[in-house]
């Protein structure tokens, strides 16, 4: 009886995180859908040529603007590397597109408070940079030249039909005027409803994990594993544990963010919180991934670089953002139980669901459920997978 009610208690916790985010999420994934469907693949190829500043600012401007799917920005970063893209760019490009997008900058927002989102907005760029840097020191062109020979290889990964379609707008114009066509609705819904079927179970498992540990685990245990009690150990400990809990929960991007409330009310510093949130590129599944993509050396190599660059950005924010007086005060993120009440979330929910419910109808009756059925498999056995209207 004791381990329904604590079931029971968990599940309650989770519905309530999702019914707080439900409308930030329709929003960003609407907003995504909107961006995605105006930006062309082959712009976005031809541009990233080599690991100048200025090529690595627009790869993190394009990743930003893409798929918040861990999953499938890996995917997406393969395949830009394998059509001449610099492996640095592809890097930055990856990491935008899962840590400076627009649903997750929303939710965290509603989640836990402004601050986050304005942490990840700056220290996305900061690790960007740090990445760019440590793979100009410590890359040698003998691992690259191994990375690209399997990448080659084109072995199929998770999410990989997903990260092959091309869904933008194929009539020319400026954007407003391809905005405005026929064809943008159902572009806009078709990579809308893709975006959802690519992130849907790990937000569910990441709301689902987060209501749990919110419900089971006592916040003391958090207070020691923290060590709140020590202020300056916390702030050193935070960004170097962040990263590891993260690798170790399996939950990519946007199903992150529950979770991470859950460790600020427990105490974690707020570098903590941000190298935390970072990590969804690190994750054991997307290990894996990167083995099969680049081959064990690449594998580690981006392992060791990525978490140096997750925890420096940690500090990096936690200094700026102390100096500044921008750390909140007080931990107050929304993953308890809550009514539901008849206010500006109720509202806003409804709205979004109608939005979402519009879009659903549109993508069902312009065809896009075999592609739905296609979209985790490797695209090289859908010649067809470029998408015209």
């Amino acid at each position: 009886m004791r381990s329904l009610h604590a079931l029971a208690h968990a599940l309650t916790v989770s519905g309530s995180m999702t019914w707080e985010i439900l409308w930030a999420l329709i929003l960003g994934f609407t907003l995504s859908a909107v961006v995605q469907a105006v930006i062309r693949r082959n712009t976005i190829i031809k541009r990233l040529g080599d690991d100048r500043a200025r090529t690595l600012a627009l790869a993190a401007g394009l990743g930003a603007a893409s798929s918040s799917c861990s999953y499938a920005a890996v995917a997406l970063a393969r395949a830009l590397f394998r059509k001449g893209a610099s492996f640095t760019a592809a890097m930055a490009f990856e990491i935008a597109s899962t840590n400076l997008v627009v649903e997750l900058g929303v939710i965290l927002a509603v989640l836990i408070g402004w601050q986050f989102t304005l942490a990840e907005f700056v220290g996305g760029p900061i690790m960007i940079v740090l990445i760019a840097l440590i793979f100009r020191l410590f890359l040698r062109q003998k691992l690259l030249n191994a990375a690209r020979d399997q990448a080659n290889k084109g072995l199929a990964g998770s999410m990989e039909g997903h990260a092959a379609m091309d869904m933008t707008i194929q009539e020319d114009g400026s954007l407003w005027q391809r905005l405005r066509s026929k064809q943008a609705l159902t572009s806009i819904s078709h990579i809308f409803i893709m975006e959802w079927a690519a992130v849907i179970r790990d937000i569910a498992i990441g709301l689902l994990i987060a209501g749990s540990i919110a419900a089971w685990v006592p916040n003391s245990f958090w207070h020691h594993f923290f060590a709140v009690d020590h202020p300056l150990l916390s702030k050193i400990w935070g960004p170097l544990i962040g990263p590891i809990v993260s690798l170790l929960s399996f939950v990519c991007s946007i199903g992150n963010v529950p979770l991470a409330g859950v460790l600020w009310n427990g105490g974690i510093s707020f570098g903590g919180v941000v190298s935390f949130l970072f990590a969804d590129l690190i994750i054991l599944p997307i290990l894996v991934i990167y083995r099969k993509y680049y081959g064990t050396r690449m594998m580690l190599f981006i392992l060791g670089s990525f978490y140096v660059t997750m925890v420096l950005a940690g500090y990096a924010v936690e200094l700026l953002f102390n100096g500044l007086g921008l750390v909140p005060t007080v931990r107050n993120a929304r993953v308890g139980e809550m009514a539901i009440h008849w206010d500006y979330t109720t509202i806003l929910n409804i709205v979004a669901l109608g939005v979402a419910c519009g879009l659903i109808y549109r993508f069902i009756r312009t065809g896009g459920m075999p592609m739905l059925k296609m979209m985790g498999g490797s695209p090289d056995a859908h010649p067809d997978h470029e998408h015209h209207h």
